[in-house]
């Protein structure tokens, strides 16, 4: 670059409009969109280590999708080419890549391609550009207001990672006014501009979230308005405010996003009976100019799939208010929008009306089924087949009813209506539940209709459905703990999570998979358990693998000294507090971890409250004195106060929690307990477990090498070496080999802020 075209772009950028000037440069000056870039998410360690595949960066305008790729080109050491989709076509396309192929085979250079309202770019220019980046020749980020599922090519987003980016807050904005009006060489610090209190609240609110027509509205105030003074100074009021932005813009858009989320929102809150939601939502809409029969249309639906049986009248009403805004228009035509409305929203509700499409589907998957012979018209050959034999006219019977089969064979105990207990439908559903009673009573004594005359069926096993029943291994155990962990609070697709006792990885693989955008540390307490953390993660991409740390609880602050500010979103964990011997430092060191509006969910199993042994066996042949003795050595293990193992329960740790959130505001505590049964295999290994020989003494409930004394140990302190050896020798006689059901105590602790 020469003299010249060096004071050329200088001079653009000092005349650029404020907006503009006023881009971060860096990622610690970018300002929102913490759910993406701040501390450990995925999008800032992929620009930090300059690891970034191909993006796209969709949110509506003013949020920082052009200042981010700015970030980006300004960080990495990829070559960087911005290319505007409005303004460049293909022959563009060609001359980045050949530029890219040219720095490649030169340089061994890497080129990140911008492209800016790549919604723009038709399906030509589009697929010109997805080979070079399948290749790798390009890593594309892409900039788009509009979903780029439906507006960018679906192999072109089938190979991007996709970032949402939300509208500022108004803190945000307000940090970025303040930041513009201090900034002594991009801003308006050498100028001495100040602005009301009031009128900067102003320019905050209607901007809506969008900092570039913040700061436009900023900059025209402060153009606009002479200095006064001596030093010259520009004081922004109110009033100046007021002239600078008026109205509030509305995001939507009657083809895009806006218009799809919002008659969404509307639907869901006529959905949940919230009428204040509801009338938010339709005033939205008719503010932005949605045509309102379409809305009455979304109404008349929702009458029939939402409200249905529940009040069959609701379809009525729709229907009564939409003739009535055909009548008369608009603007009184809002009283009948309104009406129509308030009542969806305050109707008793049932999807009852469903039904239908489990019958349809149960028609497309299973076998053609032929008309009972009793249903079939008997006016042609009743004599010579027989079909009608057996039917039981109704009206001759009380109520107008009776019992007899009415589905195909095939699909005897198939149940598609399932009547609520809501509004008009109840009445219907206690007298559905009970005719079906009856039915299936009279299908289960067979004394439904006769088979059909020279005909033969095979018998039919579907009315074992009625009775069948599933159960639950430890597995699906384990995996239903997993999933109840991890639906305890909100998890964004962006969130960071911190698993505190990582294991065998039951959680962390499963947070990996659902935040795919965010960050997830494992803690593993072994070295054994980390390297096989280690050893999995690494059939992953480097920048989607967990970070793994090794230690305990009490350590995270230094294995997260080189990540400062890092606070997470969700914090989980299964048996984390076993091995801590103080569980209230525990809980108060993840306090510290714990952002703002982050949860925590924890998982306890209480080995206090585990099975005993003694009362699997039947203890009658020791004698009753040796049998109590045996009893109470077993229960005098489970209450050593001295035993870190043990001497802690649910009741402990919600102490614990409630002195140290107790008096947070906005925080929840949740305590559950549940009890849980698993078949054991008593095998010789079990038993030696149990019974095996220590290699030295131990003091205060653990040996020196941190091994824990066997059930044995702990029942010599209470009886003689020859009492054990009975117990042994019973539990060998009656266990060895046998299925026993081993319950245990499992404590879910949470903790929900904001």
């Amino acid at each position: 670059m020469d003299l010249f075209e060096q004071a050329r772009k200088e001079r653009l950028e000092s005349d650029a409009p404020l907006a503009a000037r006023m881009r971060p440069r860096v990622l610690d000056d970018f300002v929102g969109q913490e759910a993406i870039v701040g501390p450990g998410r995925l999008l800032r360690r992929a620009i930090q280590a300059d690891q970034l595949s191909s993006l796209i960066f969709y949110g509506p305008p003013g949020t920082g999708k052009t200042t981010l790729a700015q970030v980006i080109a300004n960080t990495t050491a990829a070559h960087f080419i911005a290319l505007n989709a409005v303004l460049a076509g293909v022959k563009d396309i060609r001359s980045a890549i050949d530029e890219a192929q040219e720095r490649m085979a030169l340089h061994g250079q890497r080129t990140i391609l911008f492209v800016d309202e790549v919604h723009r770019f038709n399906k030509a220019q589009q697929d010109a550009l997805l080979p070079w980046v399948e290749n790798g020749t390009v890593i594309f980020v892409g900039a788009t207001t509009e979903n780029p599922y439906f507006e960018v090519n679906k192999a072109l987003v089938s190979r991007s990672r996709i970032f949402q980016l939300k509208p500022l807050t108004e803190d945000h904005l307000r940090q970025i006014a303040r930041h513009a009006l201090a900034d002594p060489e991009r801003g308006y610090g050498k100028r001495h501009v100040t602005i009301d209190d009031d009128a900067l609240e102003h320019l905050v609110g209607v901007s809506n979230g969008d900092a570039r027509a913040l700061l436009n509205a900023l900059e025209l105030a402060a153009e606009t308005t002479p200095p006064i003074g001596n030093p010259p100074a520009i004081r922004i009021t109110m009033a100046i405010a007021e002239e600078s932005i008026q109205r509030r813009a509305v995001l939507y858009d009657k083809e895009g996003d806006y218009h799809f989320d919002t008659i969404s929102a509307y639907i869901k809150s006529l959905r949940g009976s919230d009428p204040d939601a509801a009338l938010y939502w339709l005033a939205k809409m008719i503010y932005a100019g949605e045509d309102p029969r379409f809305i009455f249309r979304r109404m008349i639906i929702f009458a029939g799939e939402d409200v249905g049986m529940a009040d069959p009248q609701a379809i009525q009403v729709v229907m009564a208010c939409a003739t009535a805004f055909d009548r008369i228009g608009l603007p009184e035509g809002h009283f009948p929008l309104s009406h129509a409305t308030i009542y969806l929203a305050t109707a008793e509700k049932s999807n009852s009306a469903m039904a239908f499409f489990d019958a349809l589907e149960a028609i497309r998957t299973e076998p053609e089924s032929d008309v009972p012979n009793h249903l079939r018209d008997a006016n042609r050959d009743k004599e010579g087949f027989g079909h009608g034999e057996g039917y039981l006219y109704p009206h001759a019977y009380r109520e107008h009813w009776v019992a007899q089969q009415y589905l195909p064979d095939s699909m005897q105990g198939k149940v598609f209506y399932q009547p609520s207990a809501s509004g008009d439908e109840a009445r219907v559903q206690r007298q559905v539940t009970r005719r079906r009673e009856a039915q299936l009573a009279a299908m289960v004594e067979q004394t439904g209709a006769p088979p059909e005359i020279l005909t033969f069926s095979p018998q039919d096993t579907a009315r074992d459905r009625w009775l069948q029943r599933t159960i639950s291994n430890a597995g699906l155990a384990m995996g239903a703990q997993r999933d109840q962990l991890l639906s305890t609070g909100p998890l964004q697709r962006h969130s960071v999570l911190l698993d505190v006792n990582a294991g065998s990885g039951l959680l962390t693989w499963e947070a990996v998979r659902r935040l795919p955008e965010g960050g997830v540390y494992a803690l593993a307490t072994s070295p054994a358990d980390s390297q096989a953390l280690a050893e999995q993660a690494a059939f992953l991409p480097e920048m989607e693998r967990p970070s793994l740390l090794e230690g305990e609880i009490g350590d995270l602050p230094g294995l997260l000294a080189h990540e400062p500010g890092l606070r997470f979103d969700a914090i989980v964990g299964r048996n984390a507090l076993l091995r801590s011997p103080n569980k209230r430092d525990a809980l108060a060191q993840l306090k510290t971890l714990l952002a703002d509006d982050g949860w925590l969910a924890l998982a306890e199993r209480i080995p206090r409250h585990t099975q005993r042994i003694y009362a699997l066996l039947d203890c009658s042949s020791l004698g009753d004195e040796l049998a109590a003795r045996f009893q109470a050595a077993e229960e005098a293990i489970y209450a050593d106060p001295t035993d870190d193992l043990v001497n802690w329960d649910e009741e402990t740790v919600g102490i614990a929690l409630a002195e140290l959130w107790g008096d947070d505001a906005g925080v929840t505590i949740g305590e559950s307990v549940s009890e849980s049964v698993i078949e054991l295999q008593v095998t010789p290994a079990v038993v030696a477990r149990w019974f095996g020989e220590s290699v030295a003494d131990r003091p205060n409930g653990v040996r020196p090498d941190g091994v824990r004394p066997t059930y044995a140990q702990r029942l010599a302190e209470r009886l003689s070496t020859a009492e054990v050896d009975a117990v042994k020798a019973l539990v060998e006689r009656q266990l060895l080999q046998q299925r026993v059901q081993w319950r245990s105590r499992t404590a879910l602790v949470t903790v929900r802020r904001g």
